[in-house]
């Protein structure tokens, strides 16, 4: 350890790092509830009006207010993909090709960018599960060989003054472990939120080429 830095620098750095880490796991698991919560609702509110609709251009034509959420998105880019492909038959290469595989591919695409979407924020959960417990014990081991040189130079070793420094030590490690777990449960858990939704879209999607696909190989003839 560097004699020049104050050893208290550095112990007290470490619990602002936690505390951070803290604020920083909480912020996010706030915003992925959100943001699940108005997902299904939005999905689900989308689907049904969707899915009730009696032509594709009434689905076409849903009121904006129903037409959001991740499923409105990935619909929205098939229905423009479906235009743009009957205006530019044989002029781009972007439209060349098996009508149903075409659109499969832009739904997918779109698919992707609202599954990335979903996993944002993910990875900072996983980081900071994993990497709190040993800040803690960095912050611990500093503050123990801190509290040794305070005892040696003190000249005691009794436990009043041994176990005081140490125990304060120890605060550390404790905190390093409050501050992961939450981050990994949250991180397991909208994992599996994640895998949920993500179901739900590639069943849209199956259904939605389904729909979508005669219609535009017969606007193709």
């Amino acid at each position: 350890m560097p004699y020049h830095i104050a050893p208290a620098v550095i112990i007290d750095g470490t619990l602002y790092t936690l505390l951070a880490f803290s604020v920083a796991t909480w912020t996010v698991i706030l915003f992925k509830i959100w943001q699940f919560t108005k997902n299904s609702y939005y999905n689900r509110r989308f689907n049904e009006a969707f899915w009730g609709a009696a032509s594709l251009e009434q689905a076409k034509a849903l009121p904006a207010d129903i037409a959001r959420g991740p499923q409105a998105r990935i619909a929205q880019q098939g229905f423009a993909w479906m235009d743009e492909s009957k205006q530019s038959e044989g002029k781009s290469l972007k439209y060349c090709g098996v009508p149903a595989e075409l659109l499969e591919h832009s739904l997918l695409v779109q698919m992707q960018k609202e599954q990335h979407g979903m996993e944002s924020g993910l990875t900072l959960l996983a980081s900071i599960g994993s990497t709190s417990p040993f800040v803690g014990l960095f912050g611990t081991v500093l503050g123990i060989m801190h509290a040794m040189h305070e005892i040696t130079a003190s000249g005691s070793t009794s436990l009043n003054v041994v176990a005081g420094p140490i125990g304060d030590a120890l605060v550390a490690t404790a905190i390093g472990i409050a501050v992961a777990v939450p981050a990994v449960l949250a991180y397991n858990f909208f994992l599996r939120r994640v895998k949920q939704q993500r179901a739900g879209l590639e069943n849209f999607v199956i259904s939605f080429e389904h729909i979508a696909t005669p219609a535009n190989a017969n606007g193709k003839e």
